[in-house]
């Protein structure tokens, strides 16, 4: 409605002599994070067995909790009320109004699964501390449904069925070979599961509930990576995921009967997932386009396209289908617009219902902008994909700062679509140029492993490469460019002001790594199944401490002379909040001006909009006083 009110207005503007006026200067405002932050997140759906209404999370009201809203649209009923602890939609039941919900403690990761009944009190179906839970699935009469839980030892995840009437569980699955459970097939005869080699290397094992037996599916020579994606409805063929003999990641299927294997699918980029709606009549697949995902949806039987909306520089995410697959619920996201929530019926001709408008209607769309995909070659040749965020009010004229930002990870990738954080900056009059150095995913399985036991150095050099790029640009002023990121990105931050002091002239780290050796020594329980492939590439804190110390940032400290400001989760269990309290206190000791904020209730990951209007605030005030306050030419 925004949207349409400016045309209007700017319609209006036509004189009527003819002659119209020149449309307005962009931005037309700057707003506050606070009014970036009255946009609504959402995610998920789920249709409650008479089809009427969907389940989805959202954090409307400054906290995430789920809702429902009828399919024909209309107000949001509120199913949960927390003010404390961010609260997800999983599934309605299949045939009652009963409702399946998740939750961790303060950000601890520690999540368990709770069920809500229309007139009862929540119940968590896998109490205990110190366990974390998750939902695997419902059989296909919804009966009943699968639960991983690593209670039994922290280390490894366990599958239970768990009757749908009564609670009472069983043990399908003992894990005894460490292995990461994916899927359970929908007949209960299979679990699919991934063995993690090295962060580039993986196999799926099959495990048979009739013989008790382990199959290894997936043979190889040389590196290449095999996952799960999904059992069809019929309980014949595990769909999964590949690389084997090419860059990109193809959808192959393994009959459970016949014991081969066969191509589905293929694209020039990745496939990330394939998922078939209750009786597979259709199958959904998403394909990693250049850093933005493409979704389709096909009929299983004839491979005919199911028409979907087209926005620019956006598409369709999030995926639904009712249990009756006459309709289905997803997301449509754009670079201007984040995540609304649609429904269509699946009938020749029909049109998507909108049901939210996520957009805050305090801000205009217009003042927004589109991503861009840009390329530079690095010092060695590697060309490094990024996207690229230009306000408006940058010109030759009127050169403005920009940032370098840097995705977690490591393998992570910085993708095209909706950022309020990024708006926010650009919005601001900052560049900002995500990128995905070398070690990100999305480009080939060449470039995913060039990266492995380089950190602080390759990778490294390729946001120095990231920053002489920006300073080419002829609306950038080469003498304020800062580097920000987040978790992995957030290493790399601190790596950049210790390993390159003199490049760049501020550093935003959000819960960065300051210290591998702590962090590969610490890493949570539920992560064993991946420990040794993270060691692999990363580093063994034992066997290669000399290593781990040479690039962990708090051991060179001393040279960090640049502004800094840091922000960690307190409850964080991937990067301890000690790792940003002696980096502070370190670089404190060089007289540089520094700044820390930490948040008691959160952890890898800011899920509160009080805390990200605080934090996020912040980090510009920062900004604007260190960067763009910054005389012009100085160093």
């Amino acid at each position: 409605m925004k949207a349409t009110r400016h045309m209007r207005w700017a319609a209006a503007m036509v004189l009527s002599a003819g002659v119209a006026w020149a449309q307005p200067a962009r931005p037309s405002k700057q707003y506050s994070i606070d009014q970036f932050l009255d946009t609504t997140s959402m995610s998920g759906a789920s249709f409650s067995a008479d089809e009427a209404r969907i389940l989805f999370s959202s954090n409307k009201t400054g906290i995430w909790n789920v809702y429902s809203i009828p399919v024909a649209g209309g107000e949001w009923t509120p199913i949960t009320k927390s003010t404390t602890d961010s609260t997800y939609a999983v599934s309605f039941f299949p045939k009652d109004d009963r409702i399946l919900l998740t939750r961790d403690q303060g950000g601890n990761e520690l999540n368990h699964l709770y069920v809500l009944s229309k007139d009862g009190p929540e119940r968590d179906l896998t109490p205990g501390e110190k366990l974390k839970a998750s939902f695997a699935g419902w059989t296909p009469d919804g009966t009943a449904f699968f639960v991983a839980t690593n209670e039994r030892d922290p280390r490894y995840f366990d599958i239970y069925r768990y009757d749908a009437a009564s609670y009472e569980r069983t043990l399908l699955y003992k894990n005894e070979h460490g292995h990461f459970p994916d899927d359970v097939s929908g007949d209960g005869k299979w679990v699919a599961m991934t063995k993690l080699n090295t962060t580039n290397d993986s196999d799926i094992y099959l495990w048979s509930a009739e013989t008790r037996a382990l199959t290894h599916l997936t043979a190889h020579k040389g590196d290449a990576q095999f996952s799960p994606a999904t059992f069809d409805p019929a309980s014949k063929y595990l769909y999964y995921l590949s690389n084997e003999g090419n860059e990109f990641t193809r959808l192959r299927r393994y009959s459970l009967a016949a014991g081969t294997h066969e191509d589905v699918e293929k694209a020039d980029w990745d496939i990330t997932f394939t998922s078939f709606s209750h009786d597979g009549r259709y199958r959904v697949t998403g394909v990693n386009r250049d850093g933005r995902a493409v979704i389709t949806v096909v009929e299983a039987a004839s491979g005919k396209p199911v028409q979907l909306p087209a926005i620019p520089n956006g598409g369709v995410g999030g995926v639904t289908f009712a249990r009756s697959e006459s309709r289905m619920a997803f997301y449509v996201n754009g670079d201007r617009s984040p995540n609304d929530l649609h429904v269509m019926a699946l009938a020749a001709g029909a049109k998507p219902v909108k049901l939210t408008s996520s957009l805050s209607p305090q801000i205009d769309p217009a003042d927004l902008v589109d991503t861009q995909v840009v390329r530079f070659k690095a010092r060695d040749g590697v060309t490094i994909p990024n996207i690229l965020w230009k306000p408006h009010q940058a010109t030759p004229a009127d050169k403005v700062p920009a940032l370098v930002f840097v995705h977690g990870g490591p393998g992570g990738q910085t993708t095209s679509g909706y950022s309020a954080l990024v708006q926010y900056y650009v919005n601001h009059g900052y560049v900002v140029l995500g990128i995905n150095n070398r070690g990100s995913s999305g480009y080939g399985k060449a470039f995913f492993a060039a990266d492995d036991r380089k950190h602080g150095r390759e990778p490294l050099w390729d946001c120095v490469d990231a920053k002489k790029y920006l300073a080419t640009l002829p609306y950038v002023d080469a003498s304020r460019i800062g580097i920000m990121g987040g978790s992995y990105g957030g290493y790399m931050v601190l790596a950049a002001l210790a390993f390159q002091p003199d490049e760049f002239d501020v550093g935003v780290d959000i819960f960065g790594v300051s210290n591998w050796l702590r962090t590969l020594g610490a890493i949570p329980a539920w992560w064993e199944a991946q420990r040794k492939a993270l060691y692999a590439e990363m580093g063994d804190p034992v066997a290669d401490e000399k290593m781990l110390y040479e690039v962990s940032p708090v051991f060179h400290a001393a040279r960090i002379r640049k502004p800094l400001i840091v922000l960690q989760g307190a409850n964080d269990p991937r990067v301890l909040k000690a790792e940003s309290d002696d980096v502070v206190s370190s670089v404190k000791e060089n007289g540089v001006p520094v700044e820390y904020l930490v948040f008691p209730d959160e952890g890898h990951g800011f899920t509160k909009k009080k805390n990200q209007i605080q934090g996020y605030s912040a980090v510009l005030k920062f900004l604007d006083t260190h960067l763009k306050g910054k005389s012009a030419g100085s160093r």
